[in-house]
């Protein structure tokens, strides 16, 4: 397995990782600290890993098919189980997740069609702005969840909260403009379906 393919492994190997983190508290309230300090660092080492893995497919000549694909069911995966964690505490809203997975398992889908037709999906800019949406508001839930998880008082809670709900709004436009984008880009393999 390529390095950068090891990258997106340990994305997907540390997902449940992160949920069984996230929920540890509900089991033992004590581990709420602890908690907070092994789910920041590993939602960073997970988001880095995104970065790294097309950077040394890049950089060692390593860019495949096979990580055209594995890349992004990486990133789905890392970003619905944190989403899913923020909706199951009152930080997202569960439509919009739903939304939000309904997209990524339909654009999974049609990498999975492409890949019948011959063709692997790389990432597209629109695809890669998503992306960053995501990680945006999910740092930004994982950062109100560890306040309160500290015990931390904070004075604009609403203003965070709104904000929030902006970016979450935002990461859903962003989802279904750039699946639009790849259905048009690859519109043709649709219709070469047999």
């Amino acid at each position: 397995m390529s390095l950068a393919n090891k990258f997106t492994m340990s994305r997907v190997l540390l997902a449940p990782v992160f949920f069984v983190v996230f929920f540890i508290p509900s089991v033992f309230p004590s581990a709420g600290a602890l908690s907070v300090y092994i789910m920041i660092p590993l939602l960073i080492f997970m988001e880095l890993t995104d970065f790294f893995d097309g950077y040394f497919a890049r950089k060692m000549g390593e860019v495949s098919d096979f990580g055209k694909v594995f890349d992004p069911f990486g990133d789905v995966l890392v970003h619905l189980t944190t989403f899913f964690c923020f909706v199951l505490t009152g930080y997202m809203n569960p439509l919009i997740f739903i939304l939000i997975f309904y997209r990524e398992f339909s654009m999974l889908f049609l990498r999975l069609v492409a890949i019948r037709q011959g063709v692997a999906i790389g990432a597209r800019k629109g695809g890669k702005a998503k992306t960053v949406l995501y990680v945006i508001a999910g740092f930004l839930s994982l950062f109100l969840e560890c306040a309160v998880r500290l015990g931390f008082e904070l004075p604009n809670l609403k203003a965070f909260a709104v904000t929030g709900t902006v970016l979450y709004v935002l990461c859903l436009t962003a989802a279904y403009v750039s699946f639009l984008d790849y259905l048009l880009t690859f519109r043709k393999l649709l219709k070469d379906l047999k």
